[in-house]
C-alpha cells in the first residue's frame, strides 16, 4: 500500500519551541505501518531536516509533489491566525494548512482515494463535509468520538510498554512529589482547580509554555523543556495531574502525557469527572479537587517503594494495554480496507 502521510511535526526530537506532542509515538506508528507493508511518503515539509538539522532522509521519504498513492492519512491541521492563514511567503507563515487543502483537493476529492483524517486535537468541525464523504473516515482519541467517527486512540509504543517493570519503577528514587509537563492551552480552569492548590503545599514543578500565570505566583514554572528531557522530568516525580481541556475531558480524549508519565514511574492522578476515568486509572488515582490531590500525594508518599506501590503501577499498566501502538496500526489499516 502506497500511503501518503501528512503531518506538521517531527519524527525525531525536533526543536524546543514547538507543541508537537505526537513525537512521543509518531515514529513508532509510522514504523508499524511500514512493518505491515506500507510504503510511506511524508507530504509536508521535512521539519526534522529544515528546523532541527536532523537528516532522516536515508530512512524515510518526503515528497513535496504529488506521488501516486493508494491512501492518504492526515494528522488534521486547523486554522491558526497569523501563522497558517497568512499569505504564502509572508513573515511567520507556515504552509501546513494550504498543503493539507491541496492534498484533500487532489487525492481525496478528485482522485477519491481512501482518506483517514486523524483528528489528534479534536479540531475538525462536526459539520465539516469531509465527515460525510464516502471515501473518508475520521479517527479520534476520544472514547466517545463524534457520530460517525472512529475511536483511534493515542498509540503507546510497544517497546516502551514491554520494558515497563512495576517493581523497578516503584523502587526508583524521586525528588519531587508533583510535576506537570505540558503547555497552557485551554487548561487554566483545570490547573486552578487541581494543580495550583496542591502546589501551595507540596514541592512541585511545571515545565512548559505558560505565558499567563497571574494569580499563581506560588507555582514553580520552569519554562519549556526539550522533548528529550520529558522522560527525566517525569522520572524525578512521584505523580502528575492529567489536565485535559474541556473538549477532551467530556469525551475521554486522552493525550500521551498519561502513559509518558506512567512509563517513567510517575503516577497519573486524573480528575474523576473525566469521561471514562476508570479506563485510564484505578479509583485510588482519581481526584475531585486540589485538596484531594494533596491527600493522594500524602498516601502515595507513604507507600512509595512498597509492594502496594508496585501493584498500583501494575494496575495502571494493565489499562494501557489496549492502547498499544501495534493495535492502533492494525485499526488504521482496517479502516483503509473498509474505505476501498
Amino acid at each position: 500500500m502506497r500511503l501518503g502521510y501528512s503531518m506538521w511535526g517531527f519524527l525525531g526530537n525536533g526543536v524546543l519551541d514547538t507543541p508537537d506532542g505526537a513525537r512521543a509515538y509518531r515514529r513508532f506508528f509510522v514504523d508499524g505501518l511500514r512493518a505491515q507493508g506500507c510504503d510511506i511518503a511524508f507530504l509536508q515539509e521535512n521539519r526534522d531536516l529544515l528546523e532541527a538539522d536532523d537528516d532522516l532522509t536515508l530512512e524515510y521519504i518526503w515528497a513535496n509533489g504529488w506521488p501516486p498513492l493508494d491512501g492518504l492519512l492526515l494528522e488534521w491541521r486547523w486554522p491558526l491566525p497569523g501563522r497558517n492563514t497568512t499569505t504564502c511567503g509572508s513573515a511567520g507563515h507556515t504552509c501546513d494548512l494550504h498543503r493539507q487543502a491541496a492534498l484533500i483537493e487532489r487525492y481525496t476529492l478528485s482522485a477519491q482515494i481512501p482518506t483517514l483524517v486523524w483528528d489528534l486535537d479534536r479540531q475538525l468541525p462536526d459539520n465539516d463535509p469531509l465527515r460525510s464523504a464516502p471515501n473518508v473516515a475520521v479517527g479520534e482519541f476520544a472514547l466517545t468520538p463524534f457520530p460517525g467517527a472512529r475511536h483511534l486512540p493515542c498509540p503507546v509504543p510497544d517497546p516502551l510498554l514491554d520494558a515497563a517493570d512495576p517493581e523497578l519503577l516503584a523502587a526508583r528514587s524521586y525528588s519531587l512529589p508533583l510535576v506537570y509537563v505540558g503547555n497552557q492551552y485551554d487548561r487554566d480552569d483545570r490547573f486552578g482547580r487541581y494543580f495550583a492548590p496542591a502546589a501551595a503545599v507540596v514541592r512541585h514543578r511545571v515545565a512548559g509554555k505558560w505565558p499567563r500565570t497571574s494569580g499563581w505566583a506560588h507555582v514553580n514554572f520552569t519554562g519549556r523543556a526539550r522533548y528529550q528531557e520529558v522522560e527525566q522530568i517525569h522520572r524525578e516525580a512521584l505523580a502528575t495531574v492529567l489536565l485535559l481541556p474541556e473538549r477532551y475531558r467530556r469525551v475521554g480524549h486522552m493525550t500521551s502525557r498519561w502513559w509518558e508519565a506512567l512509563l517513567a514511574g510517575c503516577l497519573p492522578l486524573l480528575p474523576s469527572d473525566t469521561f471514562g476515568a476508570d479506563r485510564y486509572v484505578p479509583s485510588e488515582l482519581q481526584v475531585s479537587d486540589g485538596r484531594d490531590v494533596v491527600d493522594r500525594l500524602a498516601w502515595l508518599q507513604s507507600i512509595a517503594g512498597s509492594s502496594r506501590h508496585a501493584d498500583l503501577i501494575a494496575e495502571c499498566l494493565a489499562r494501557v494495554e489496549p492502547f498499544r501502538c501495534s493495535v492502533q496500526v492494525e485499526s488504521a489499516l482496517r479502516i483503509f480496507e473498509e474505505l476501498r
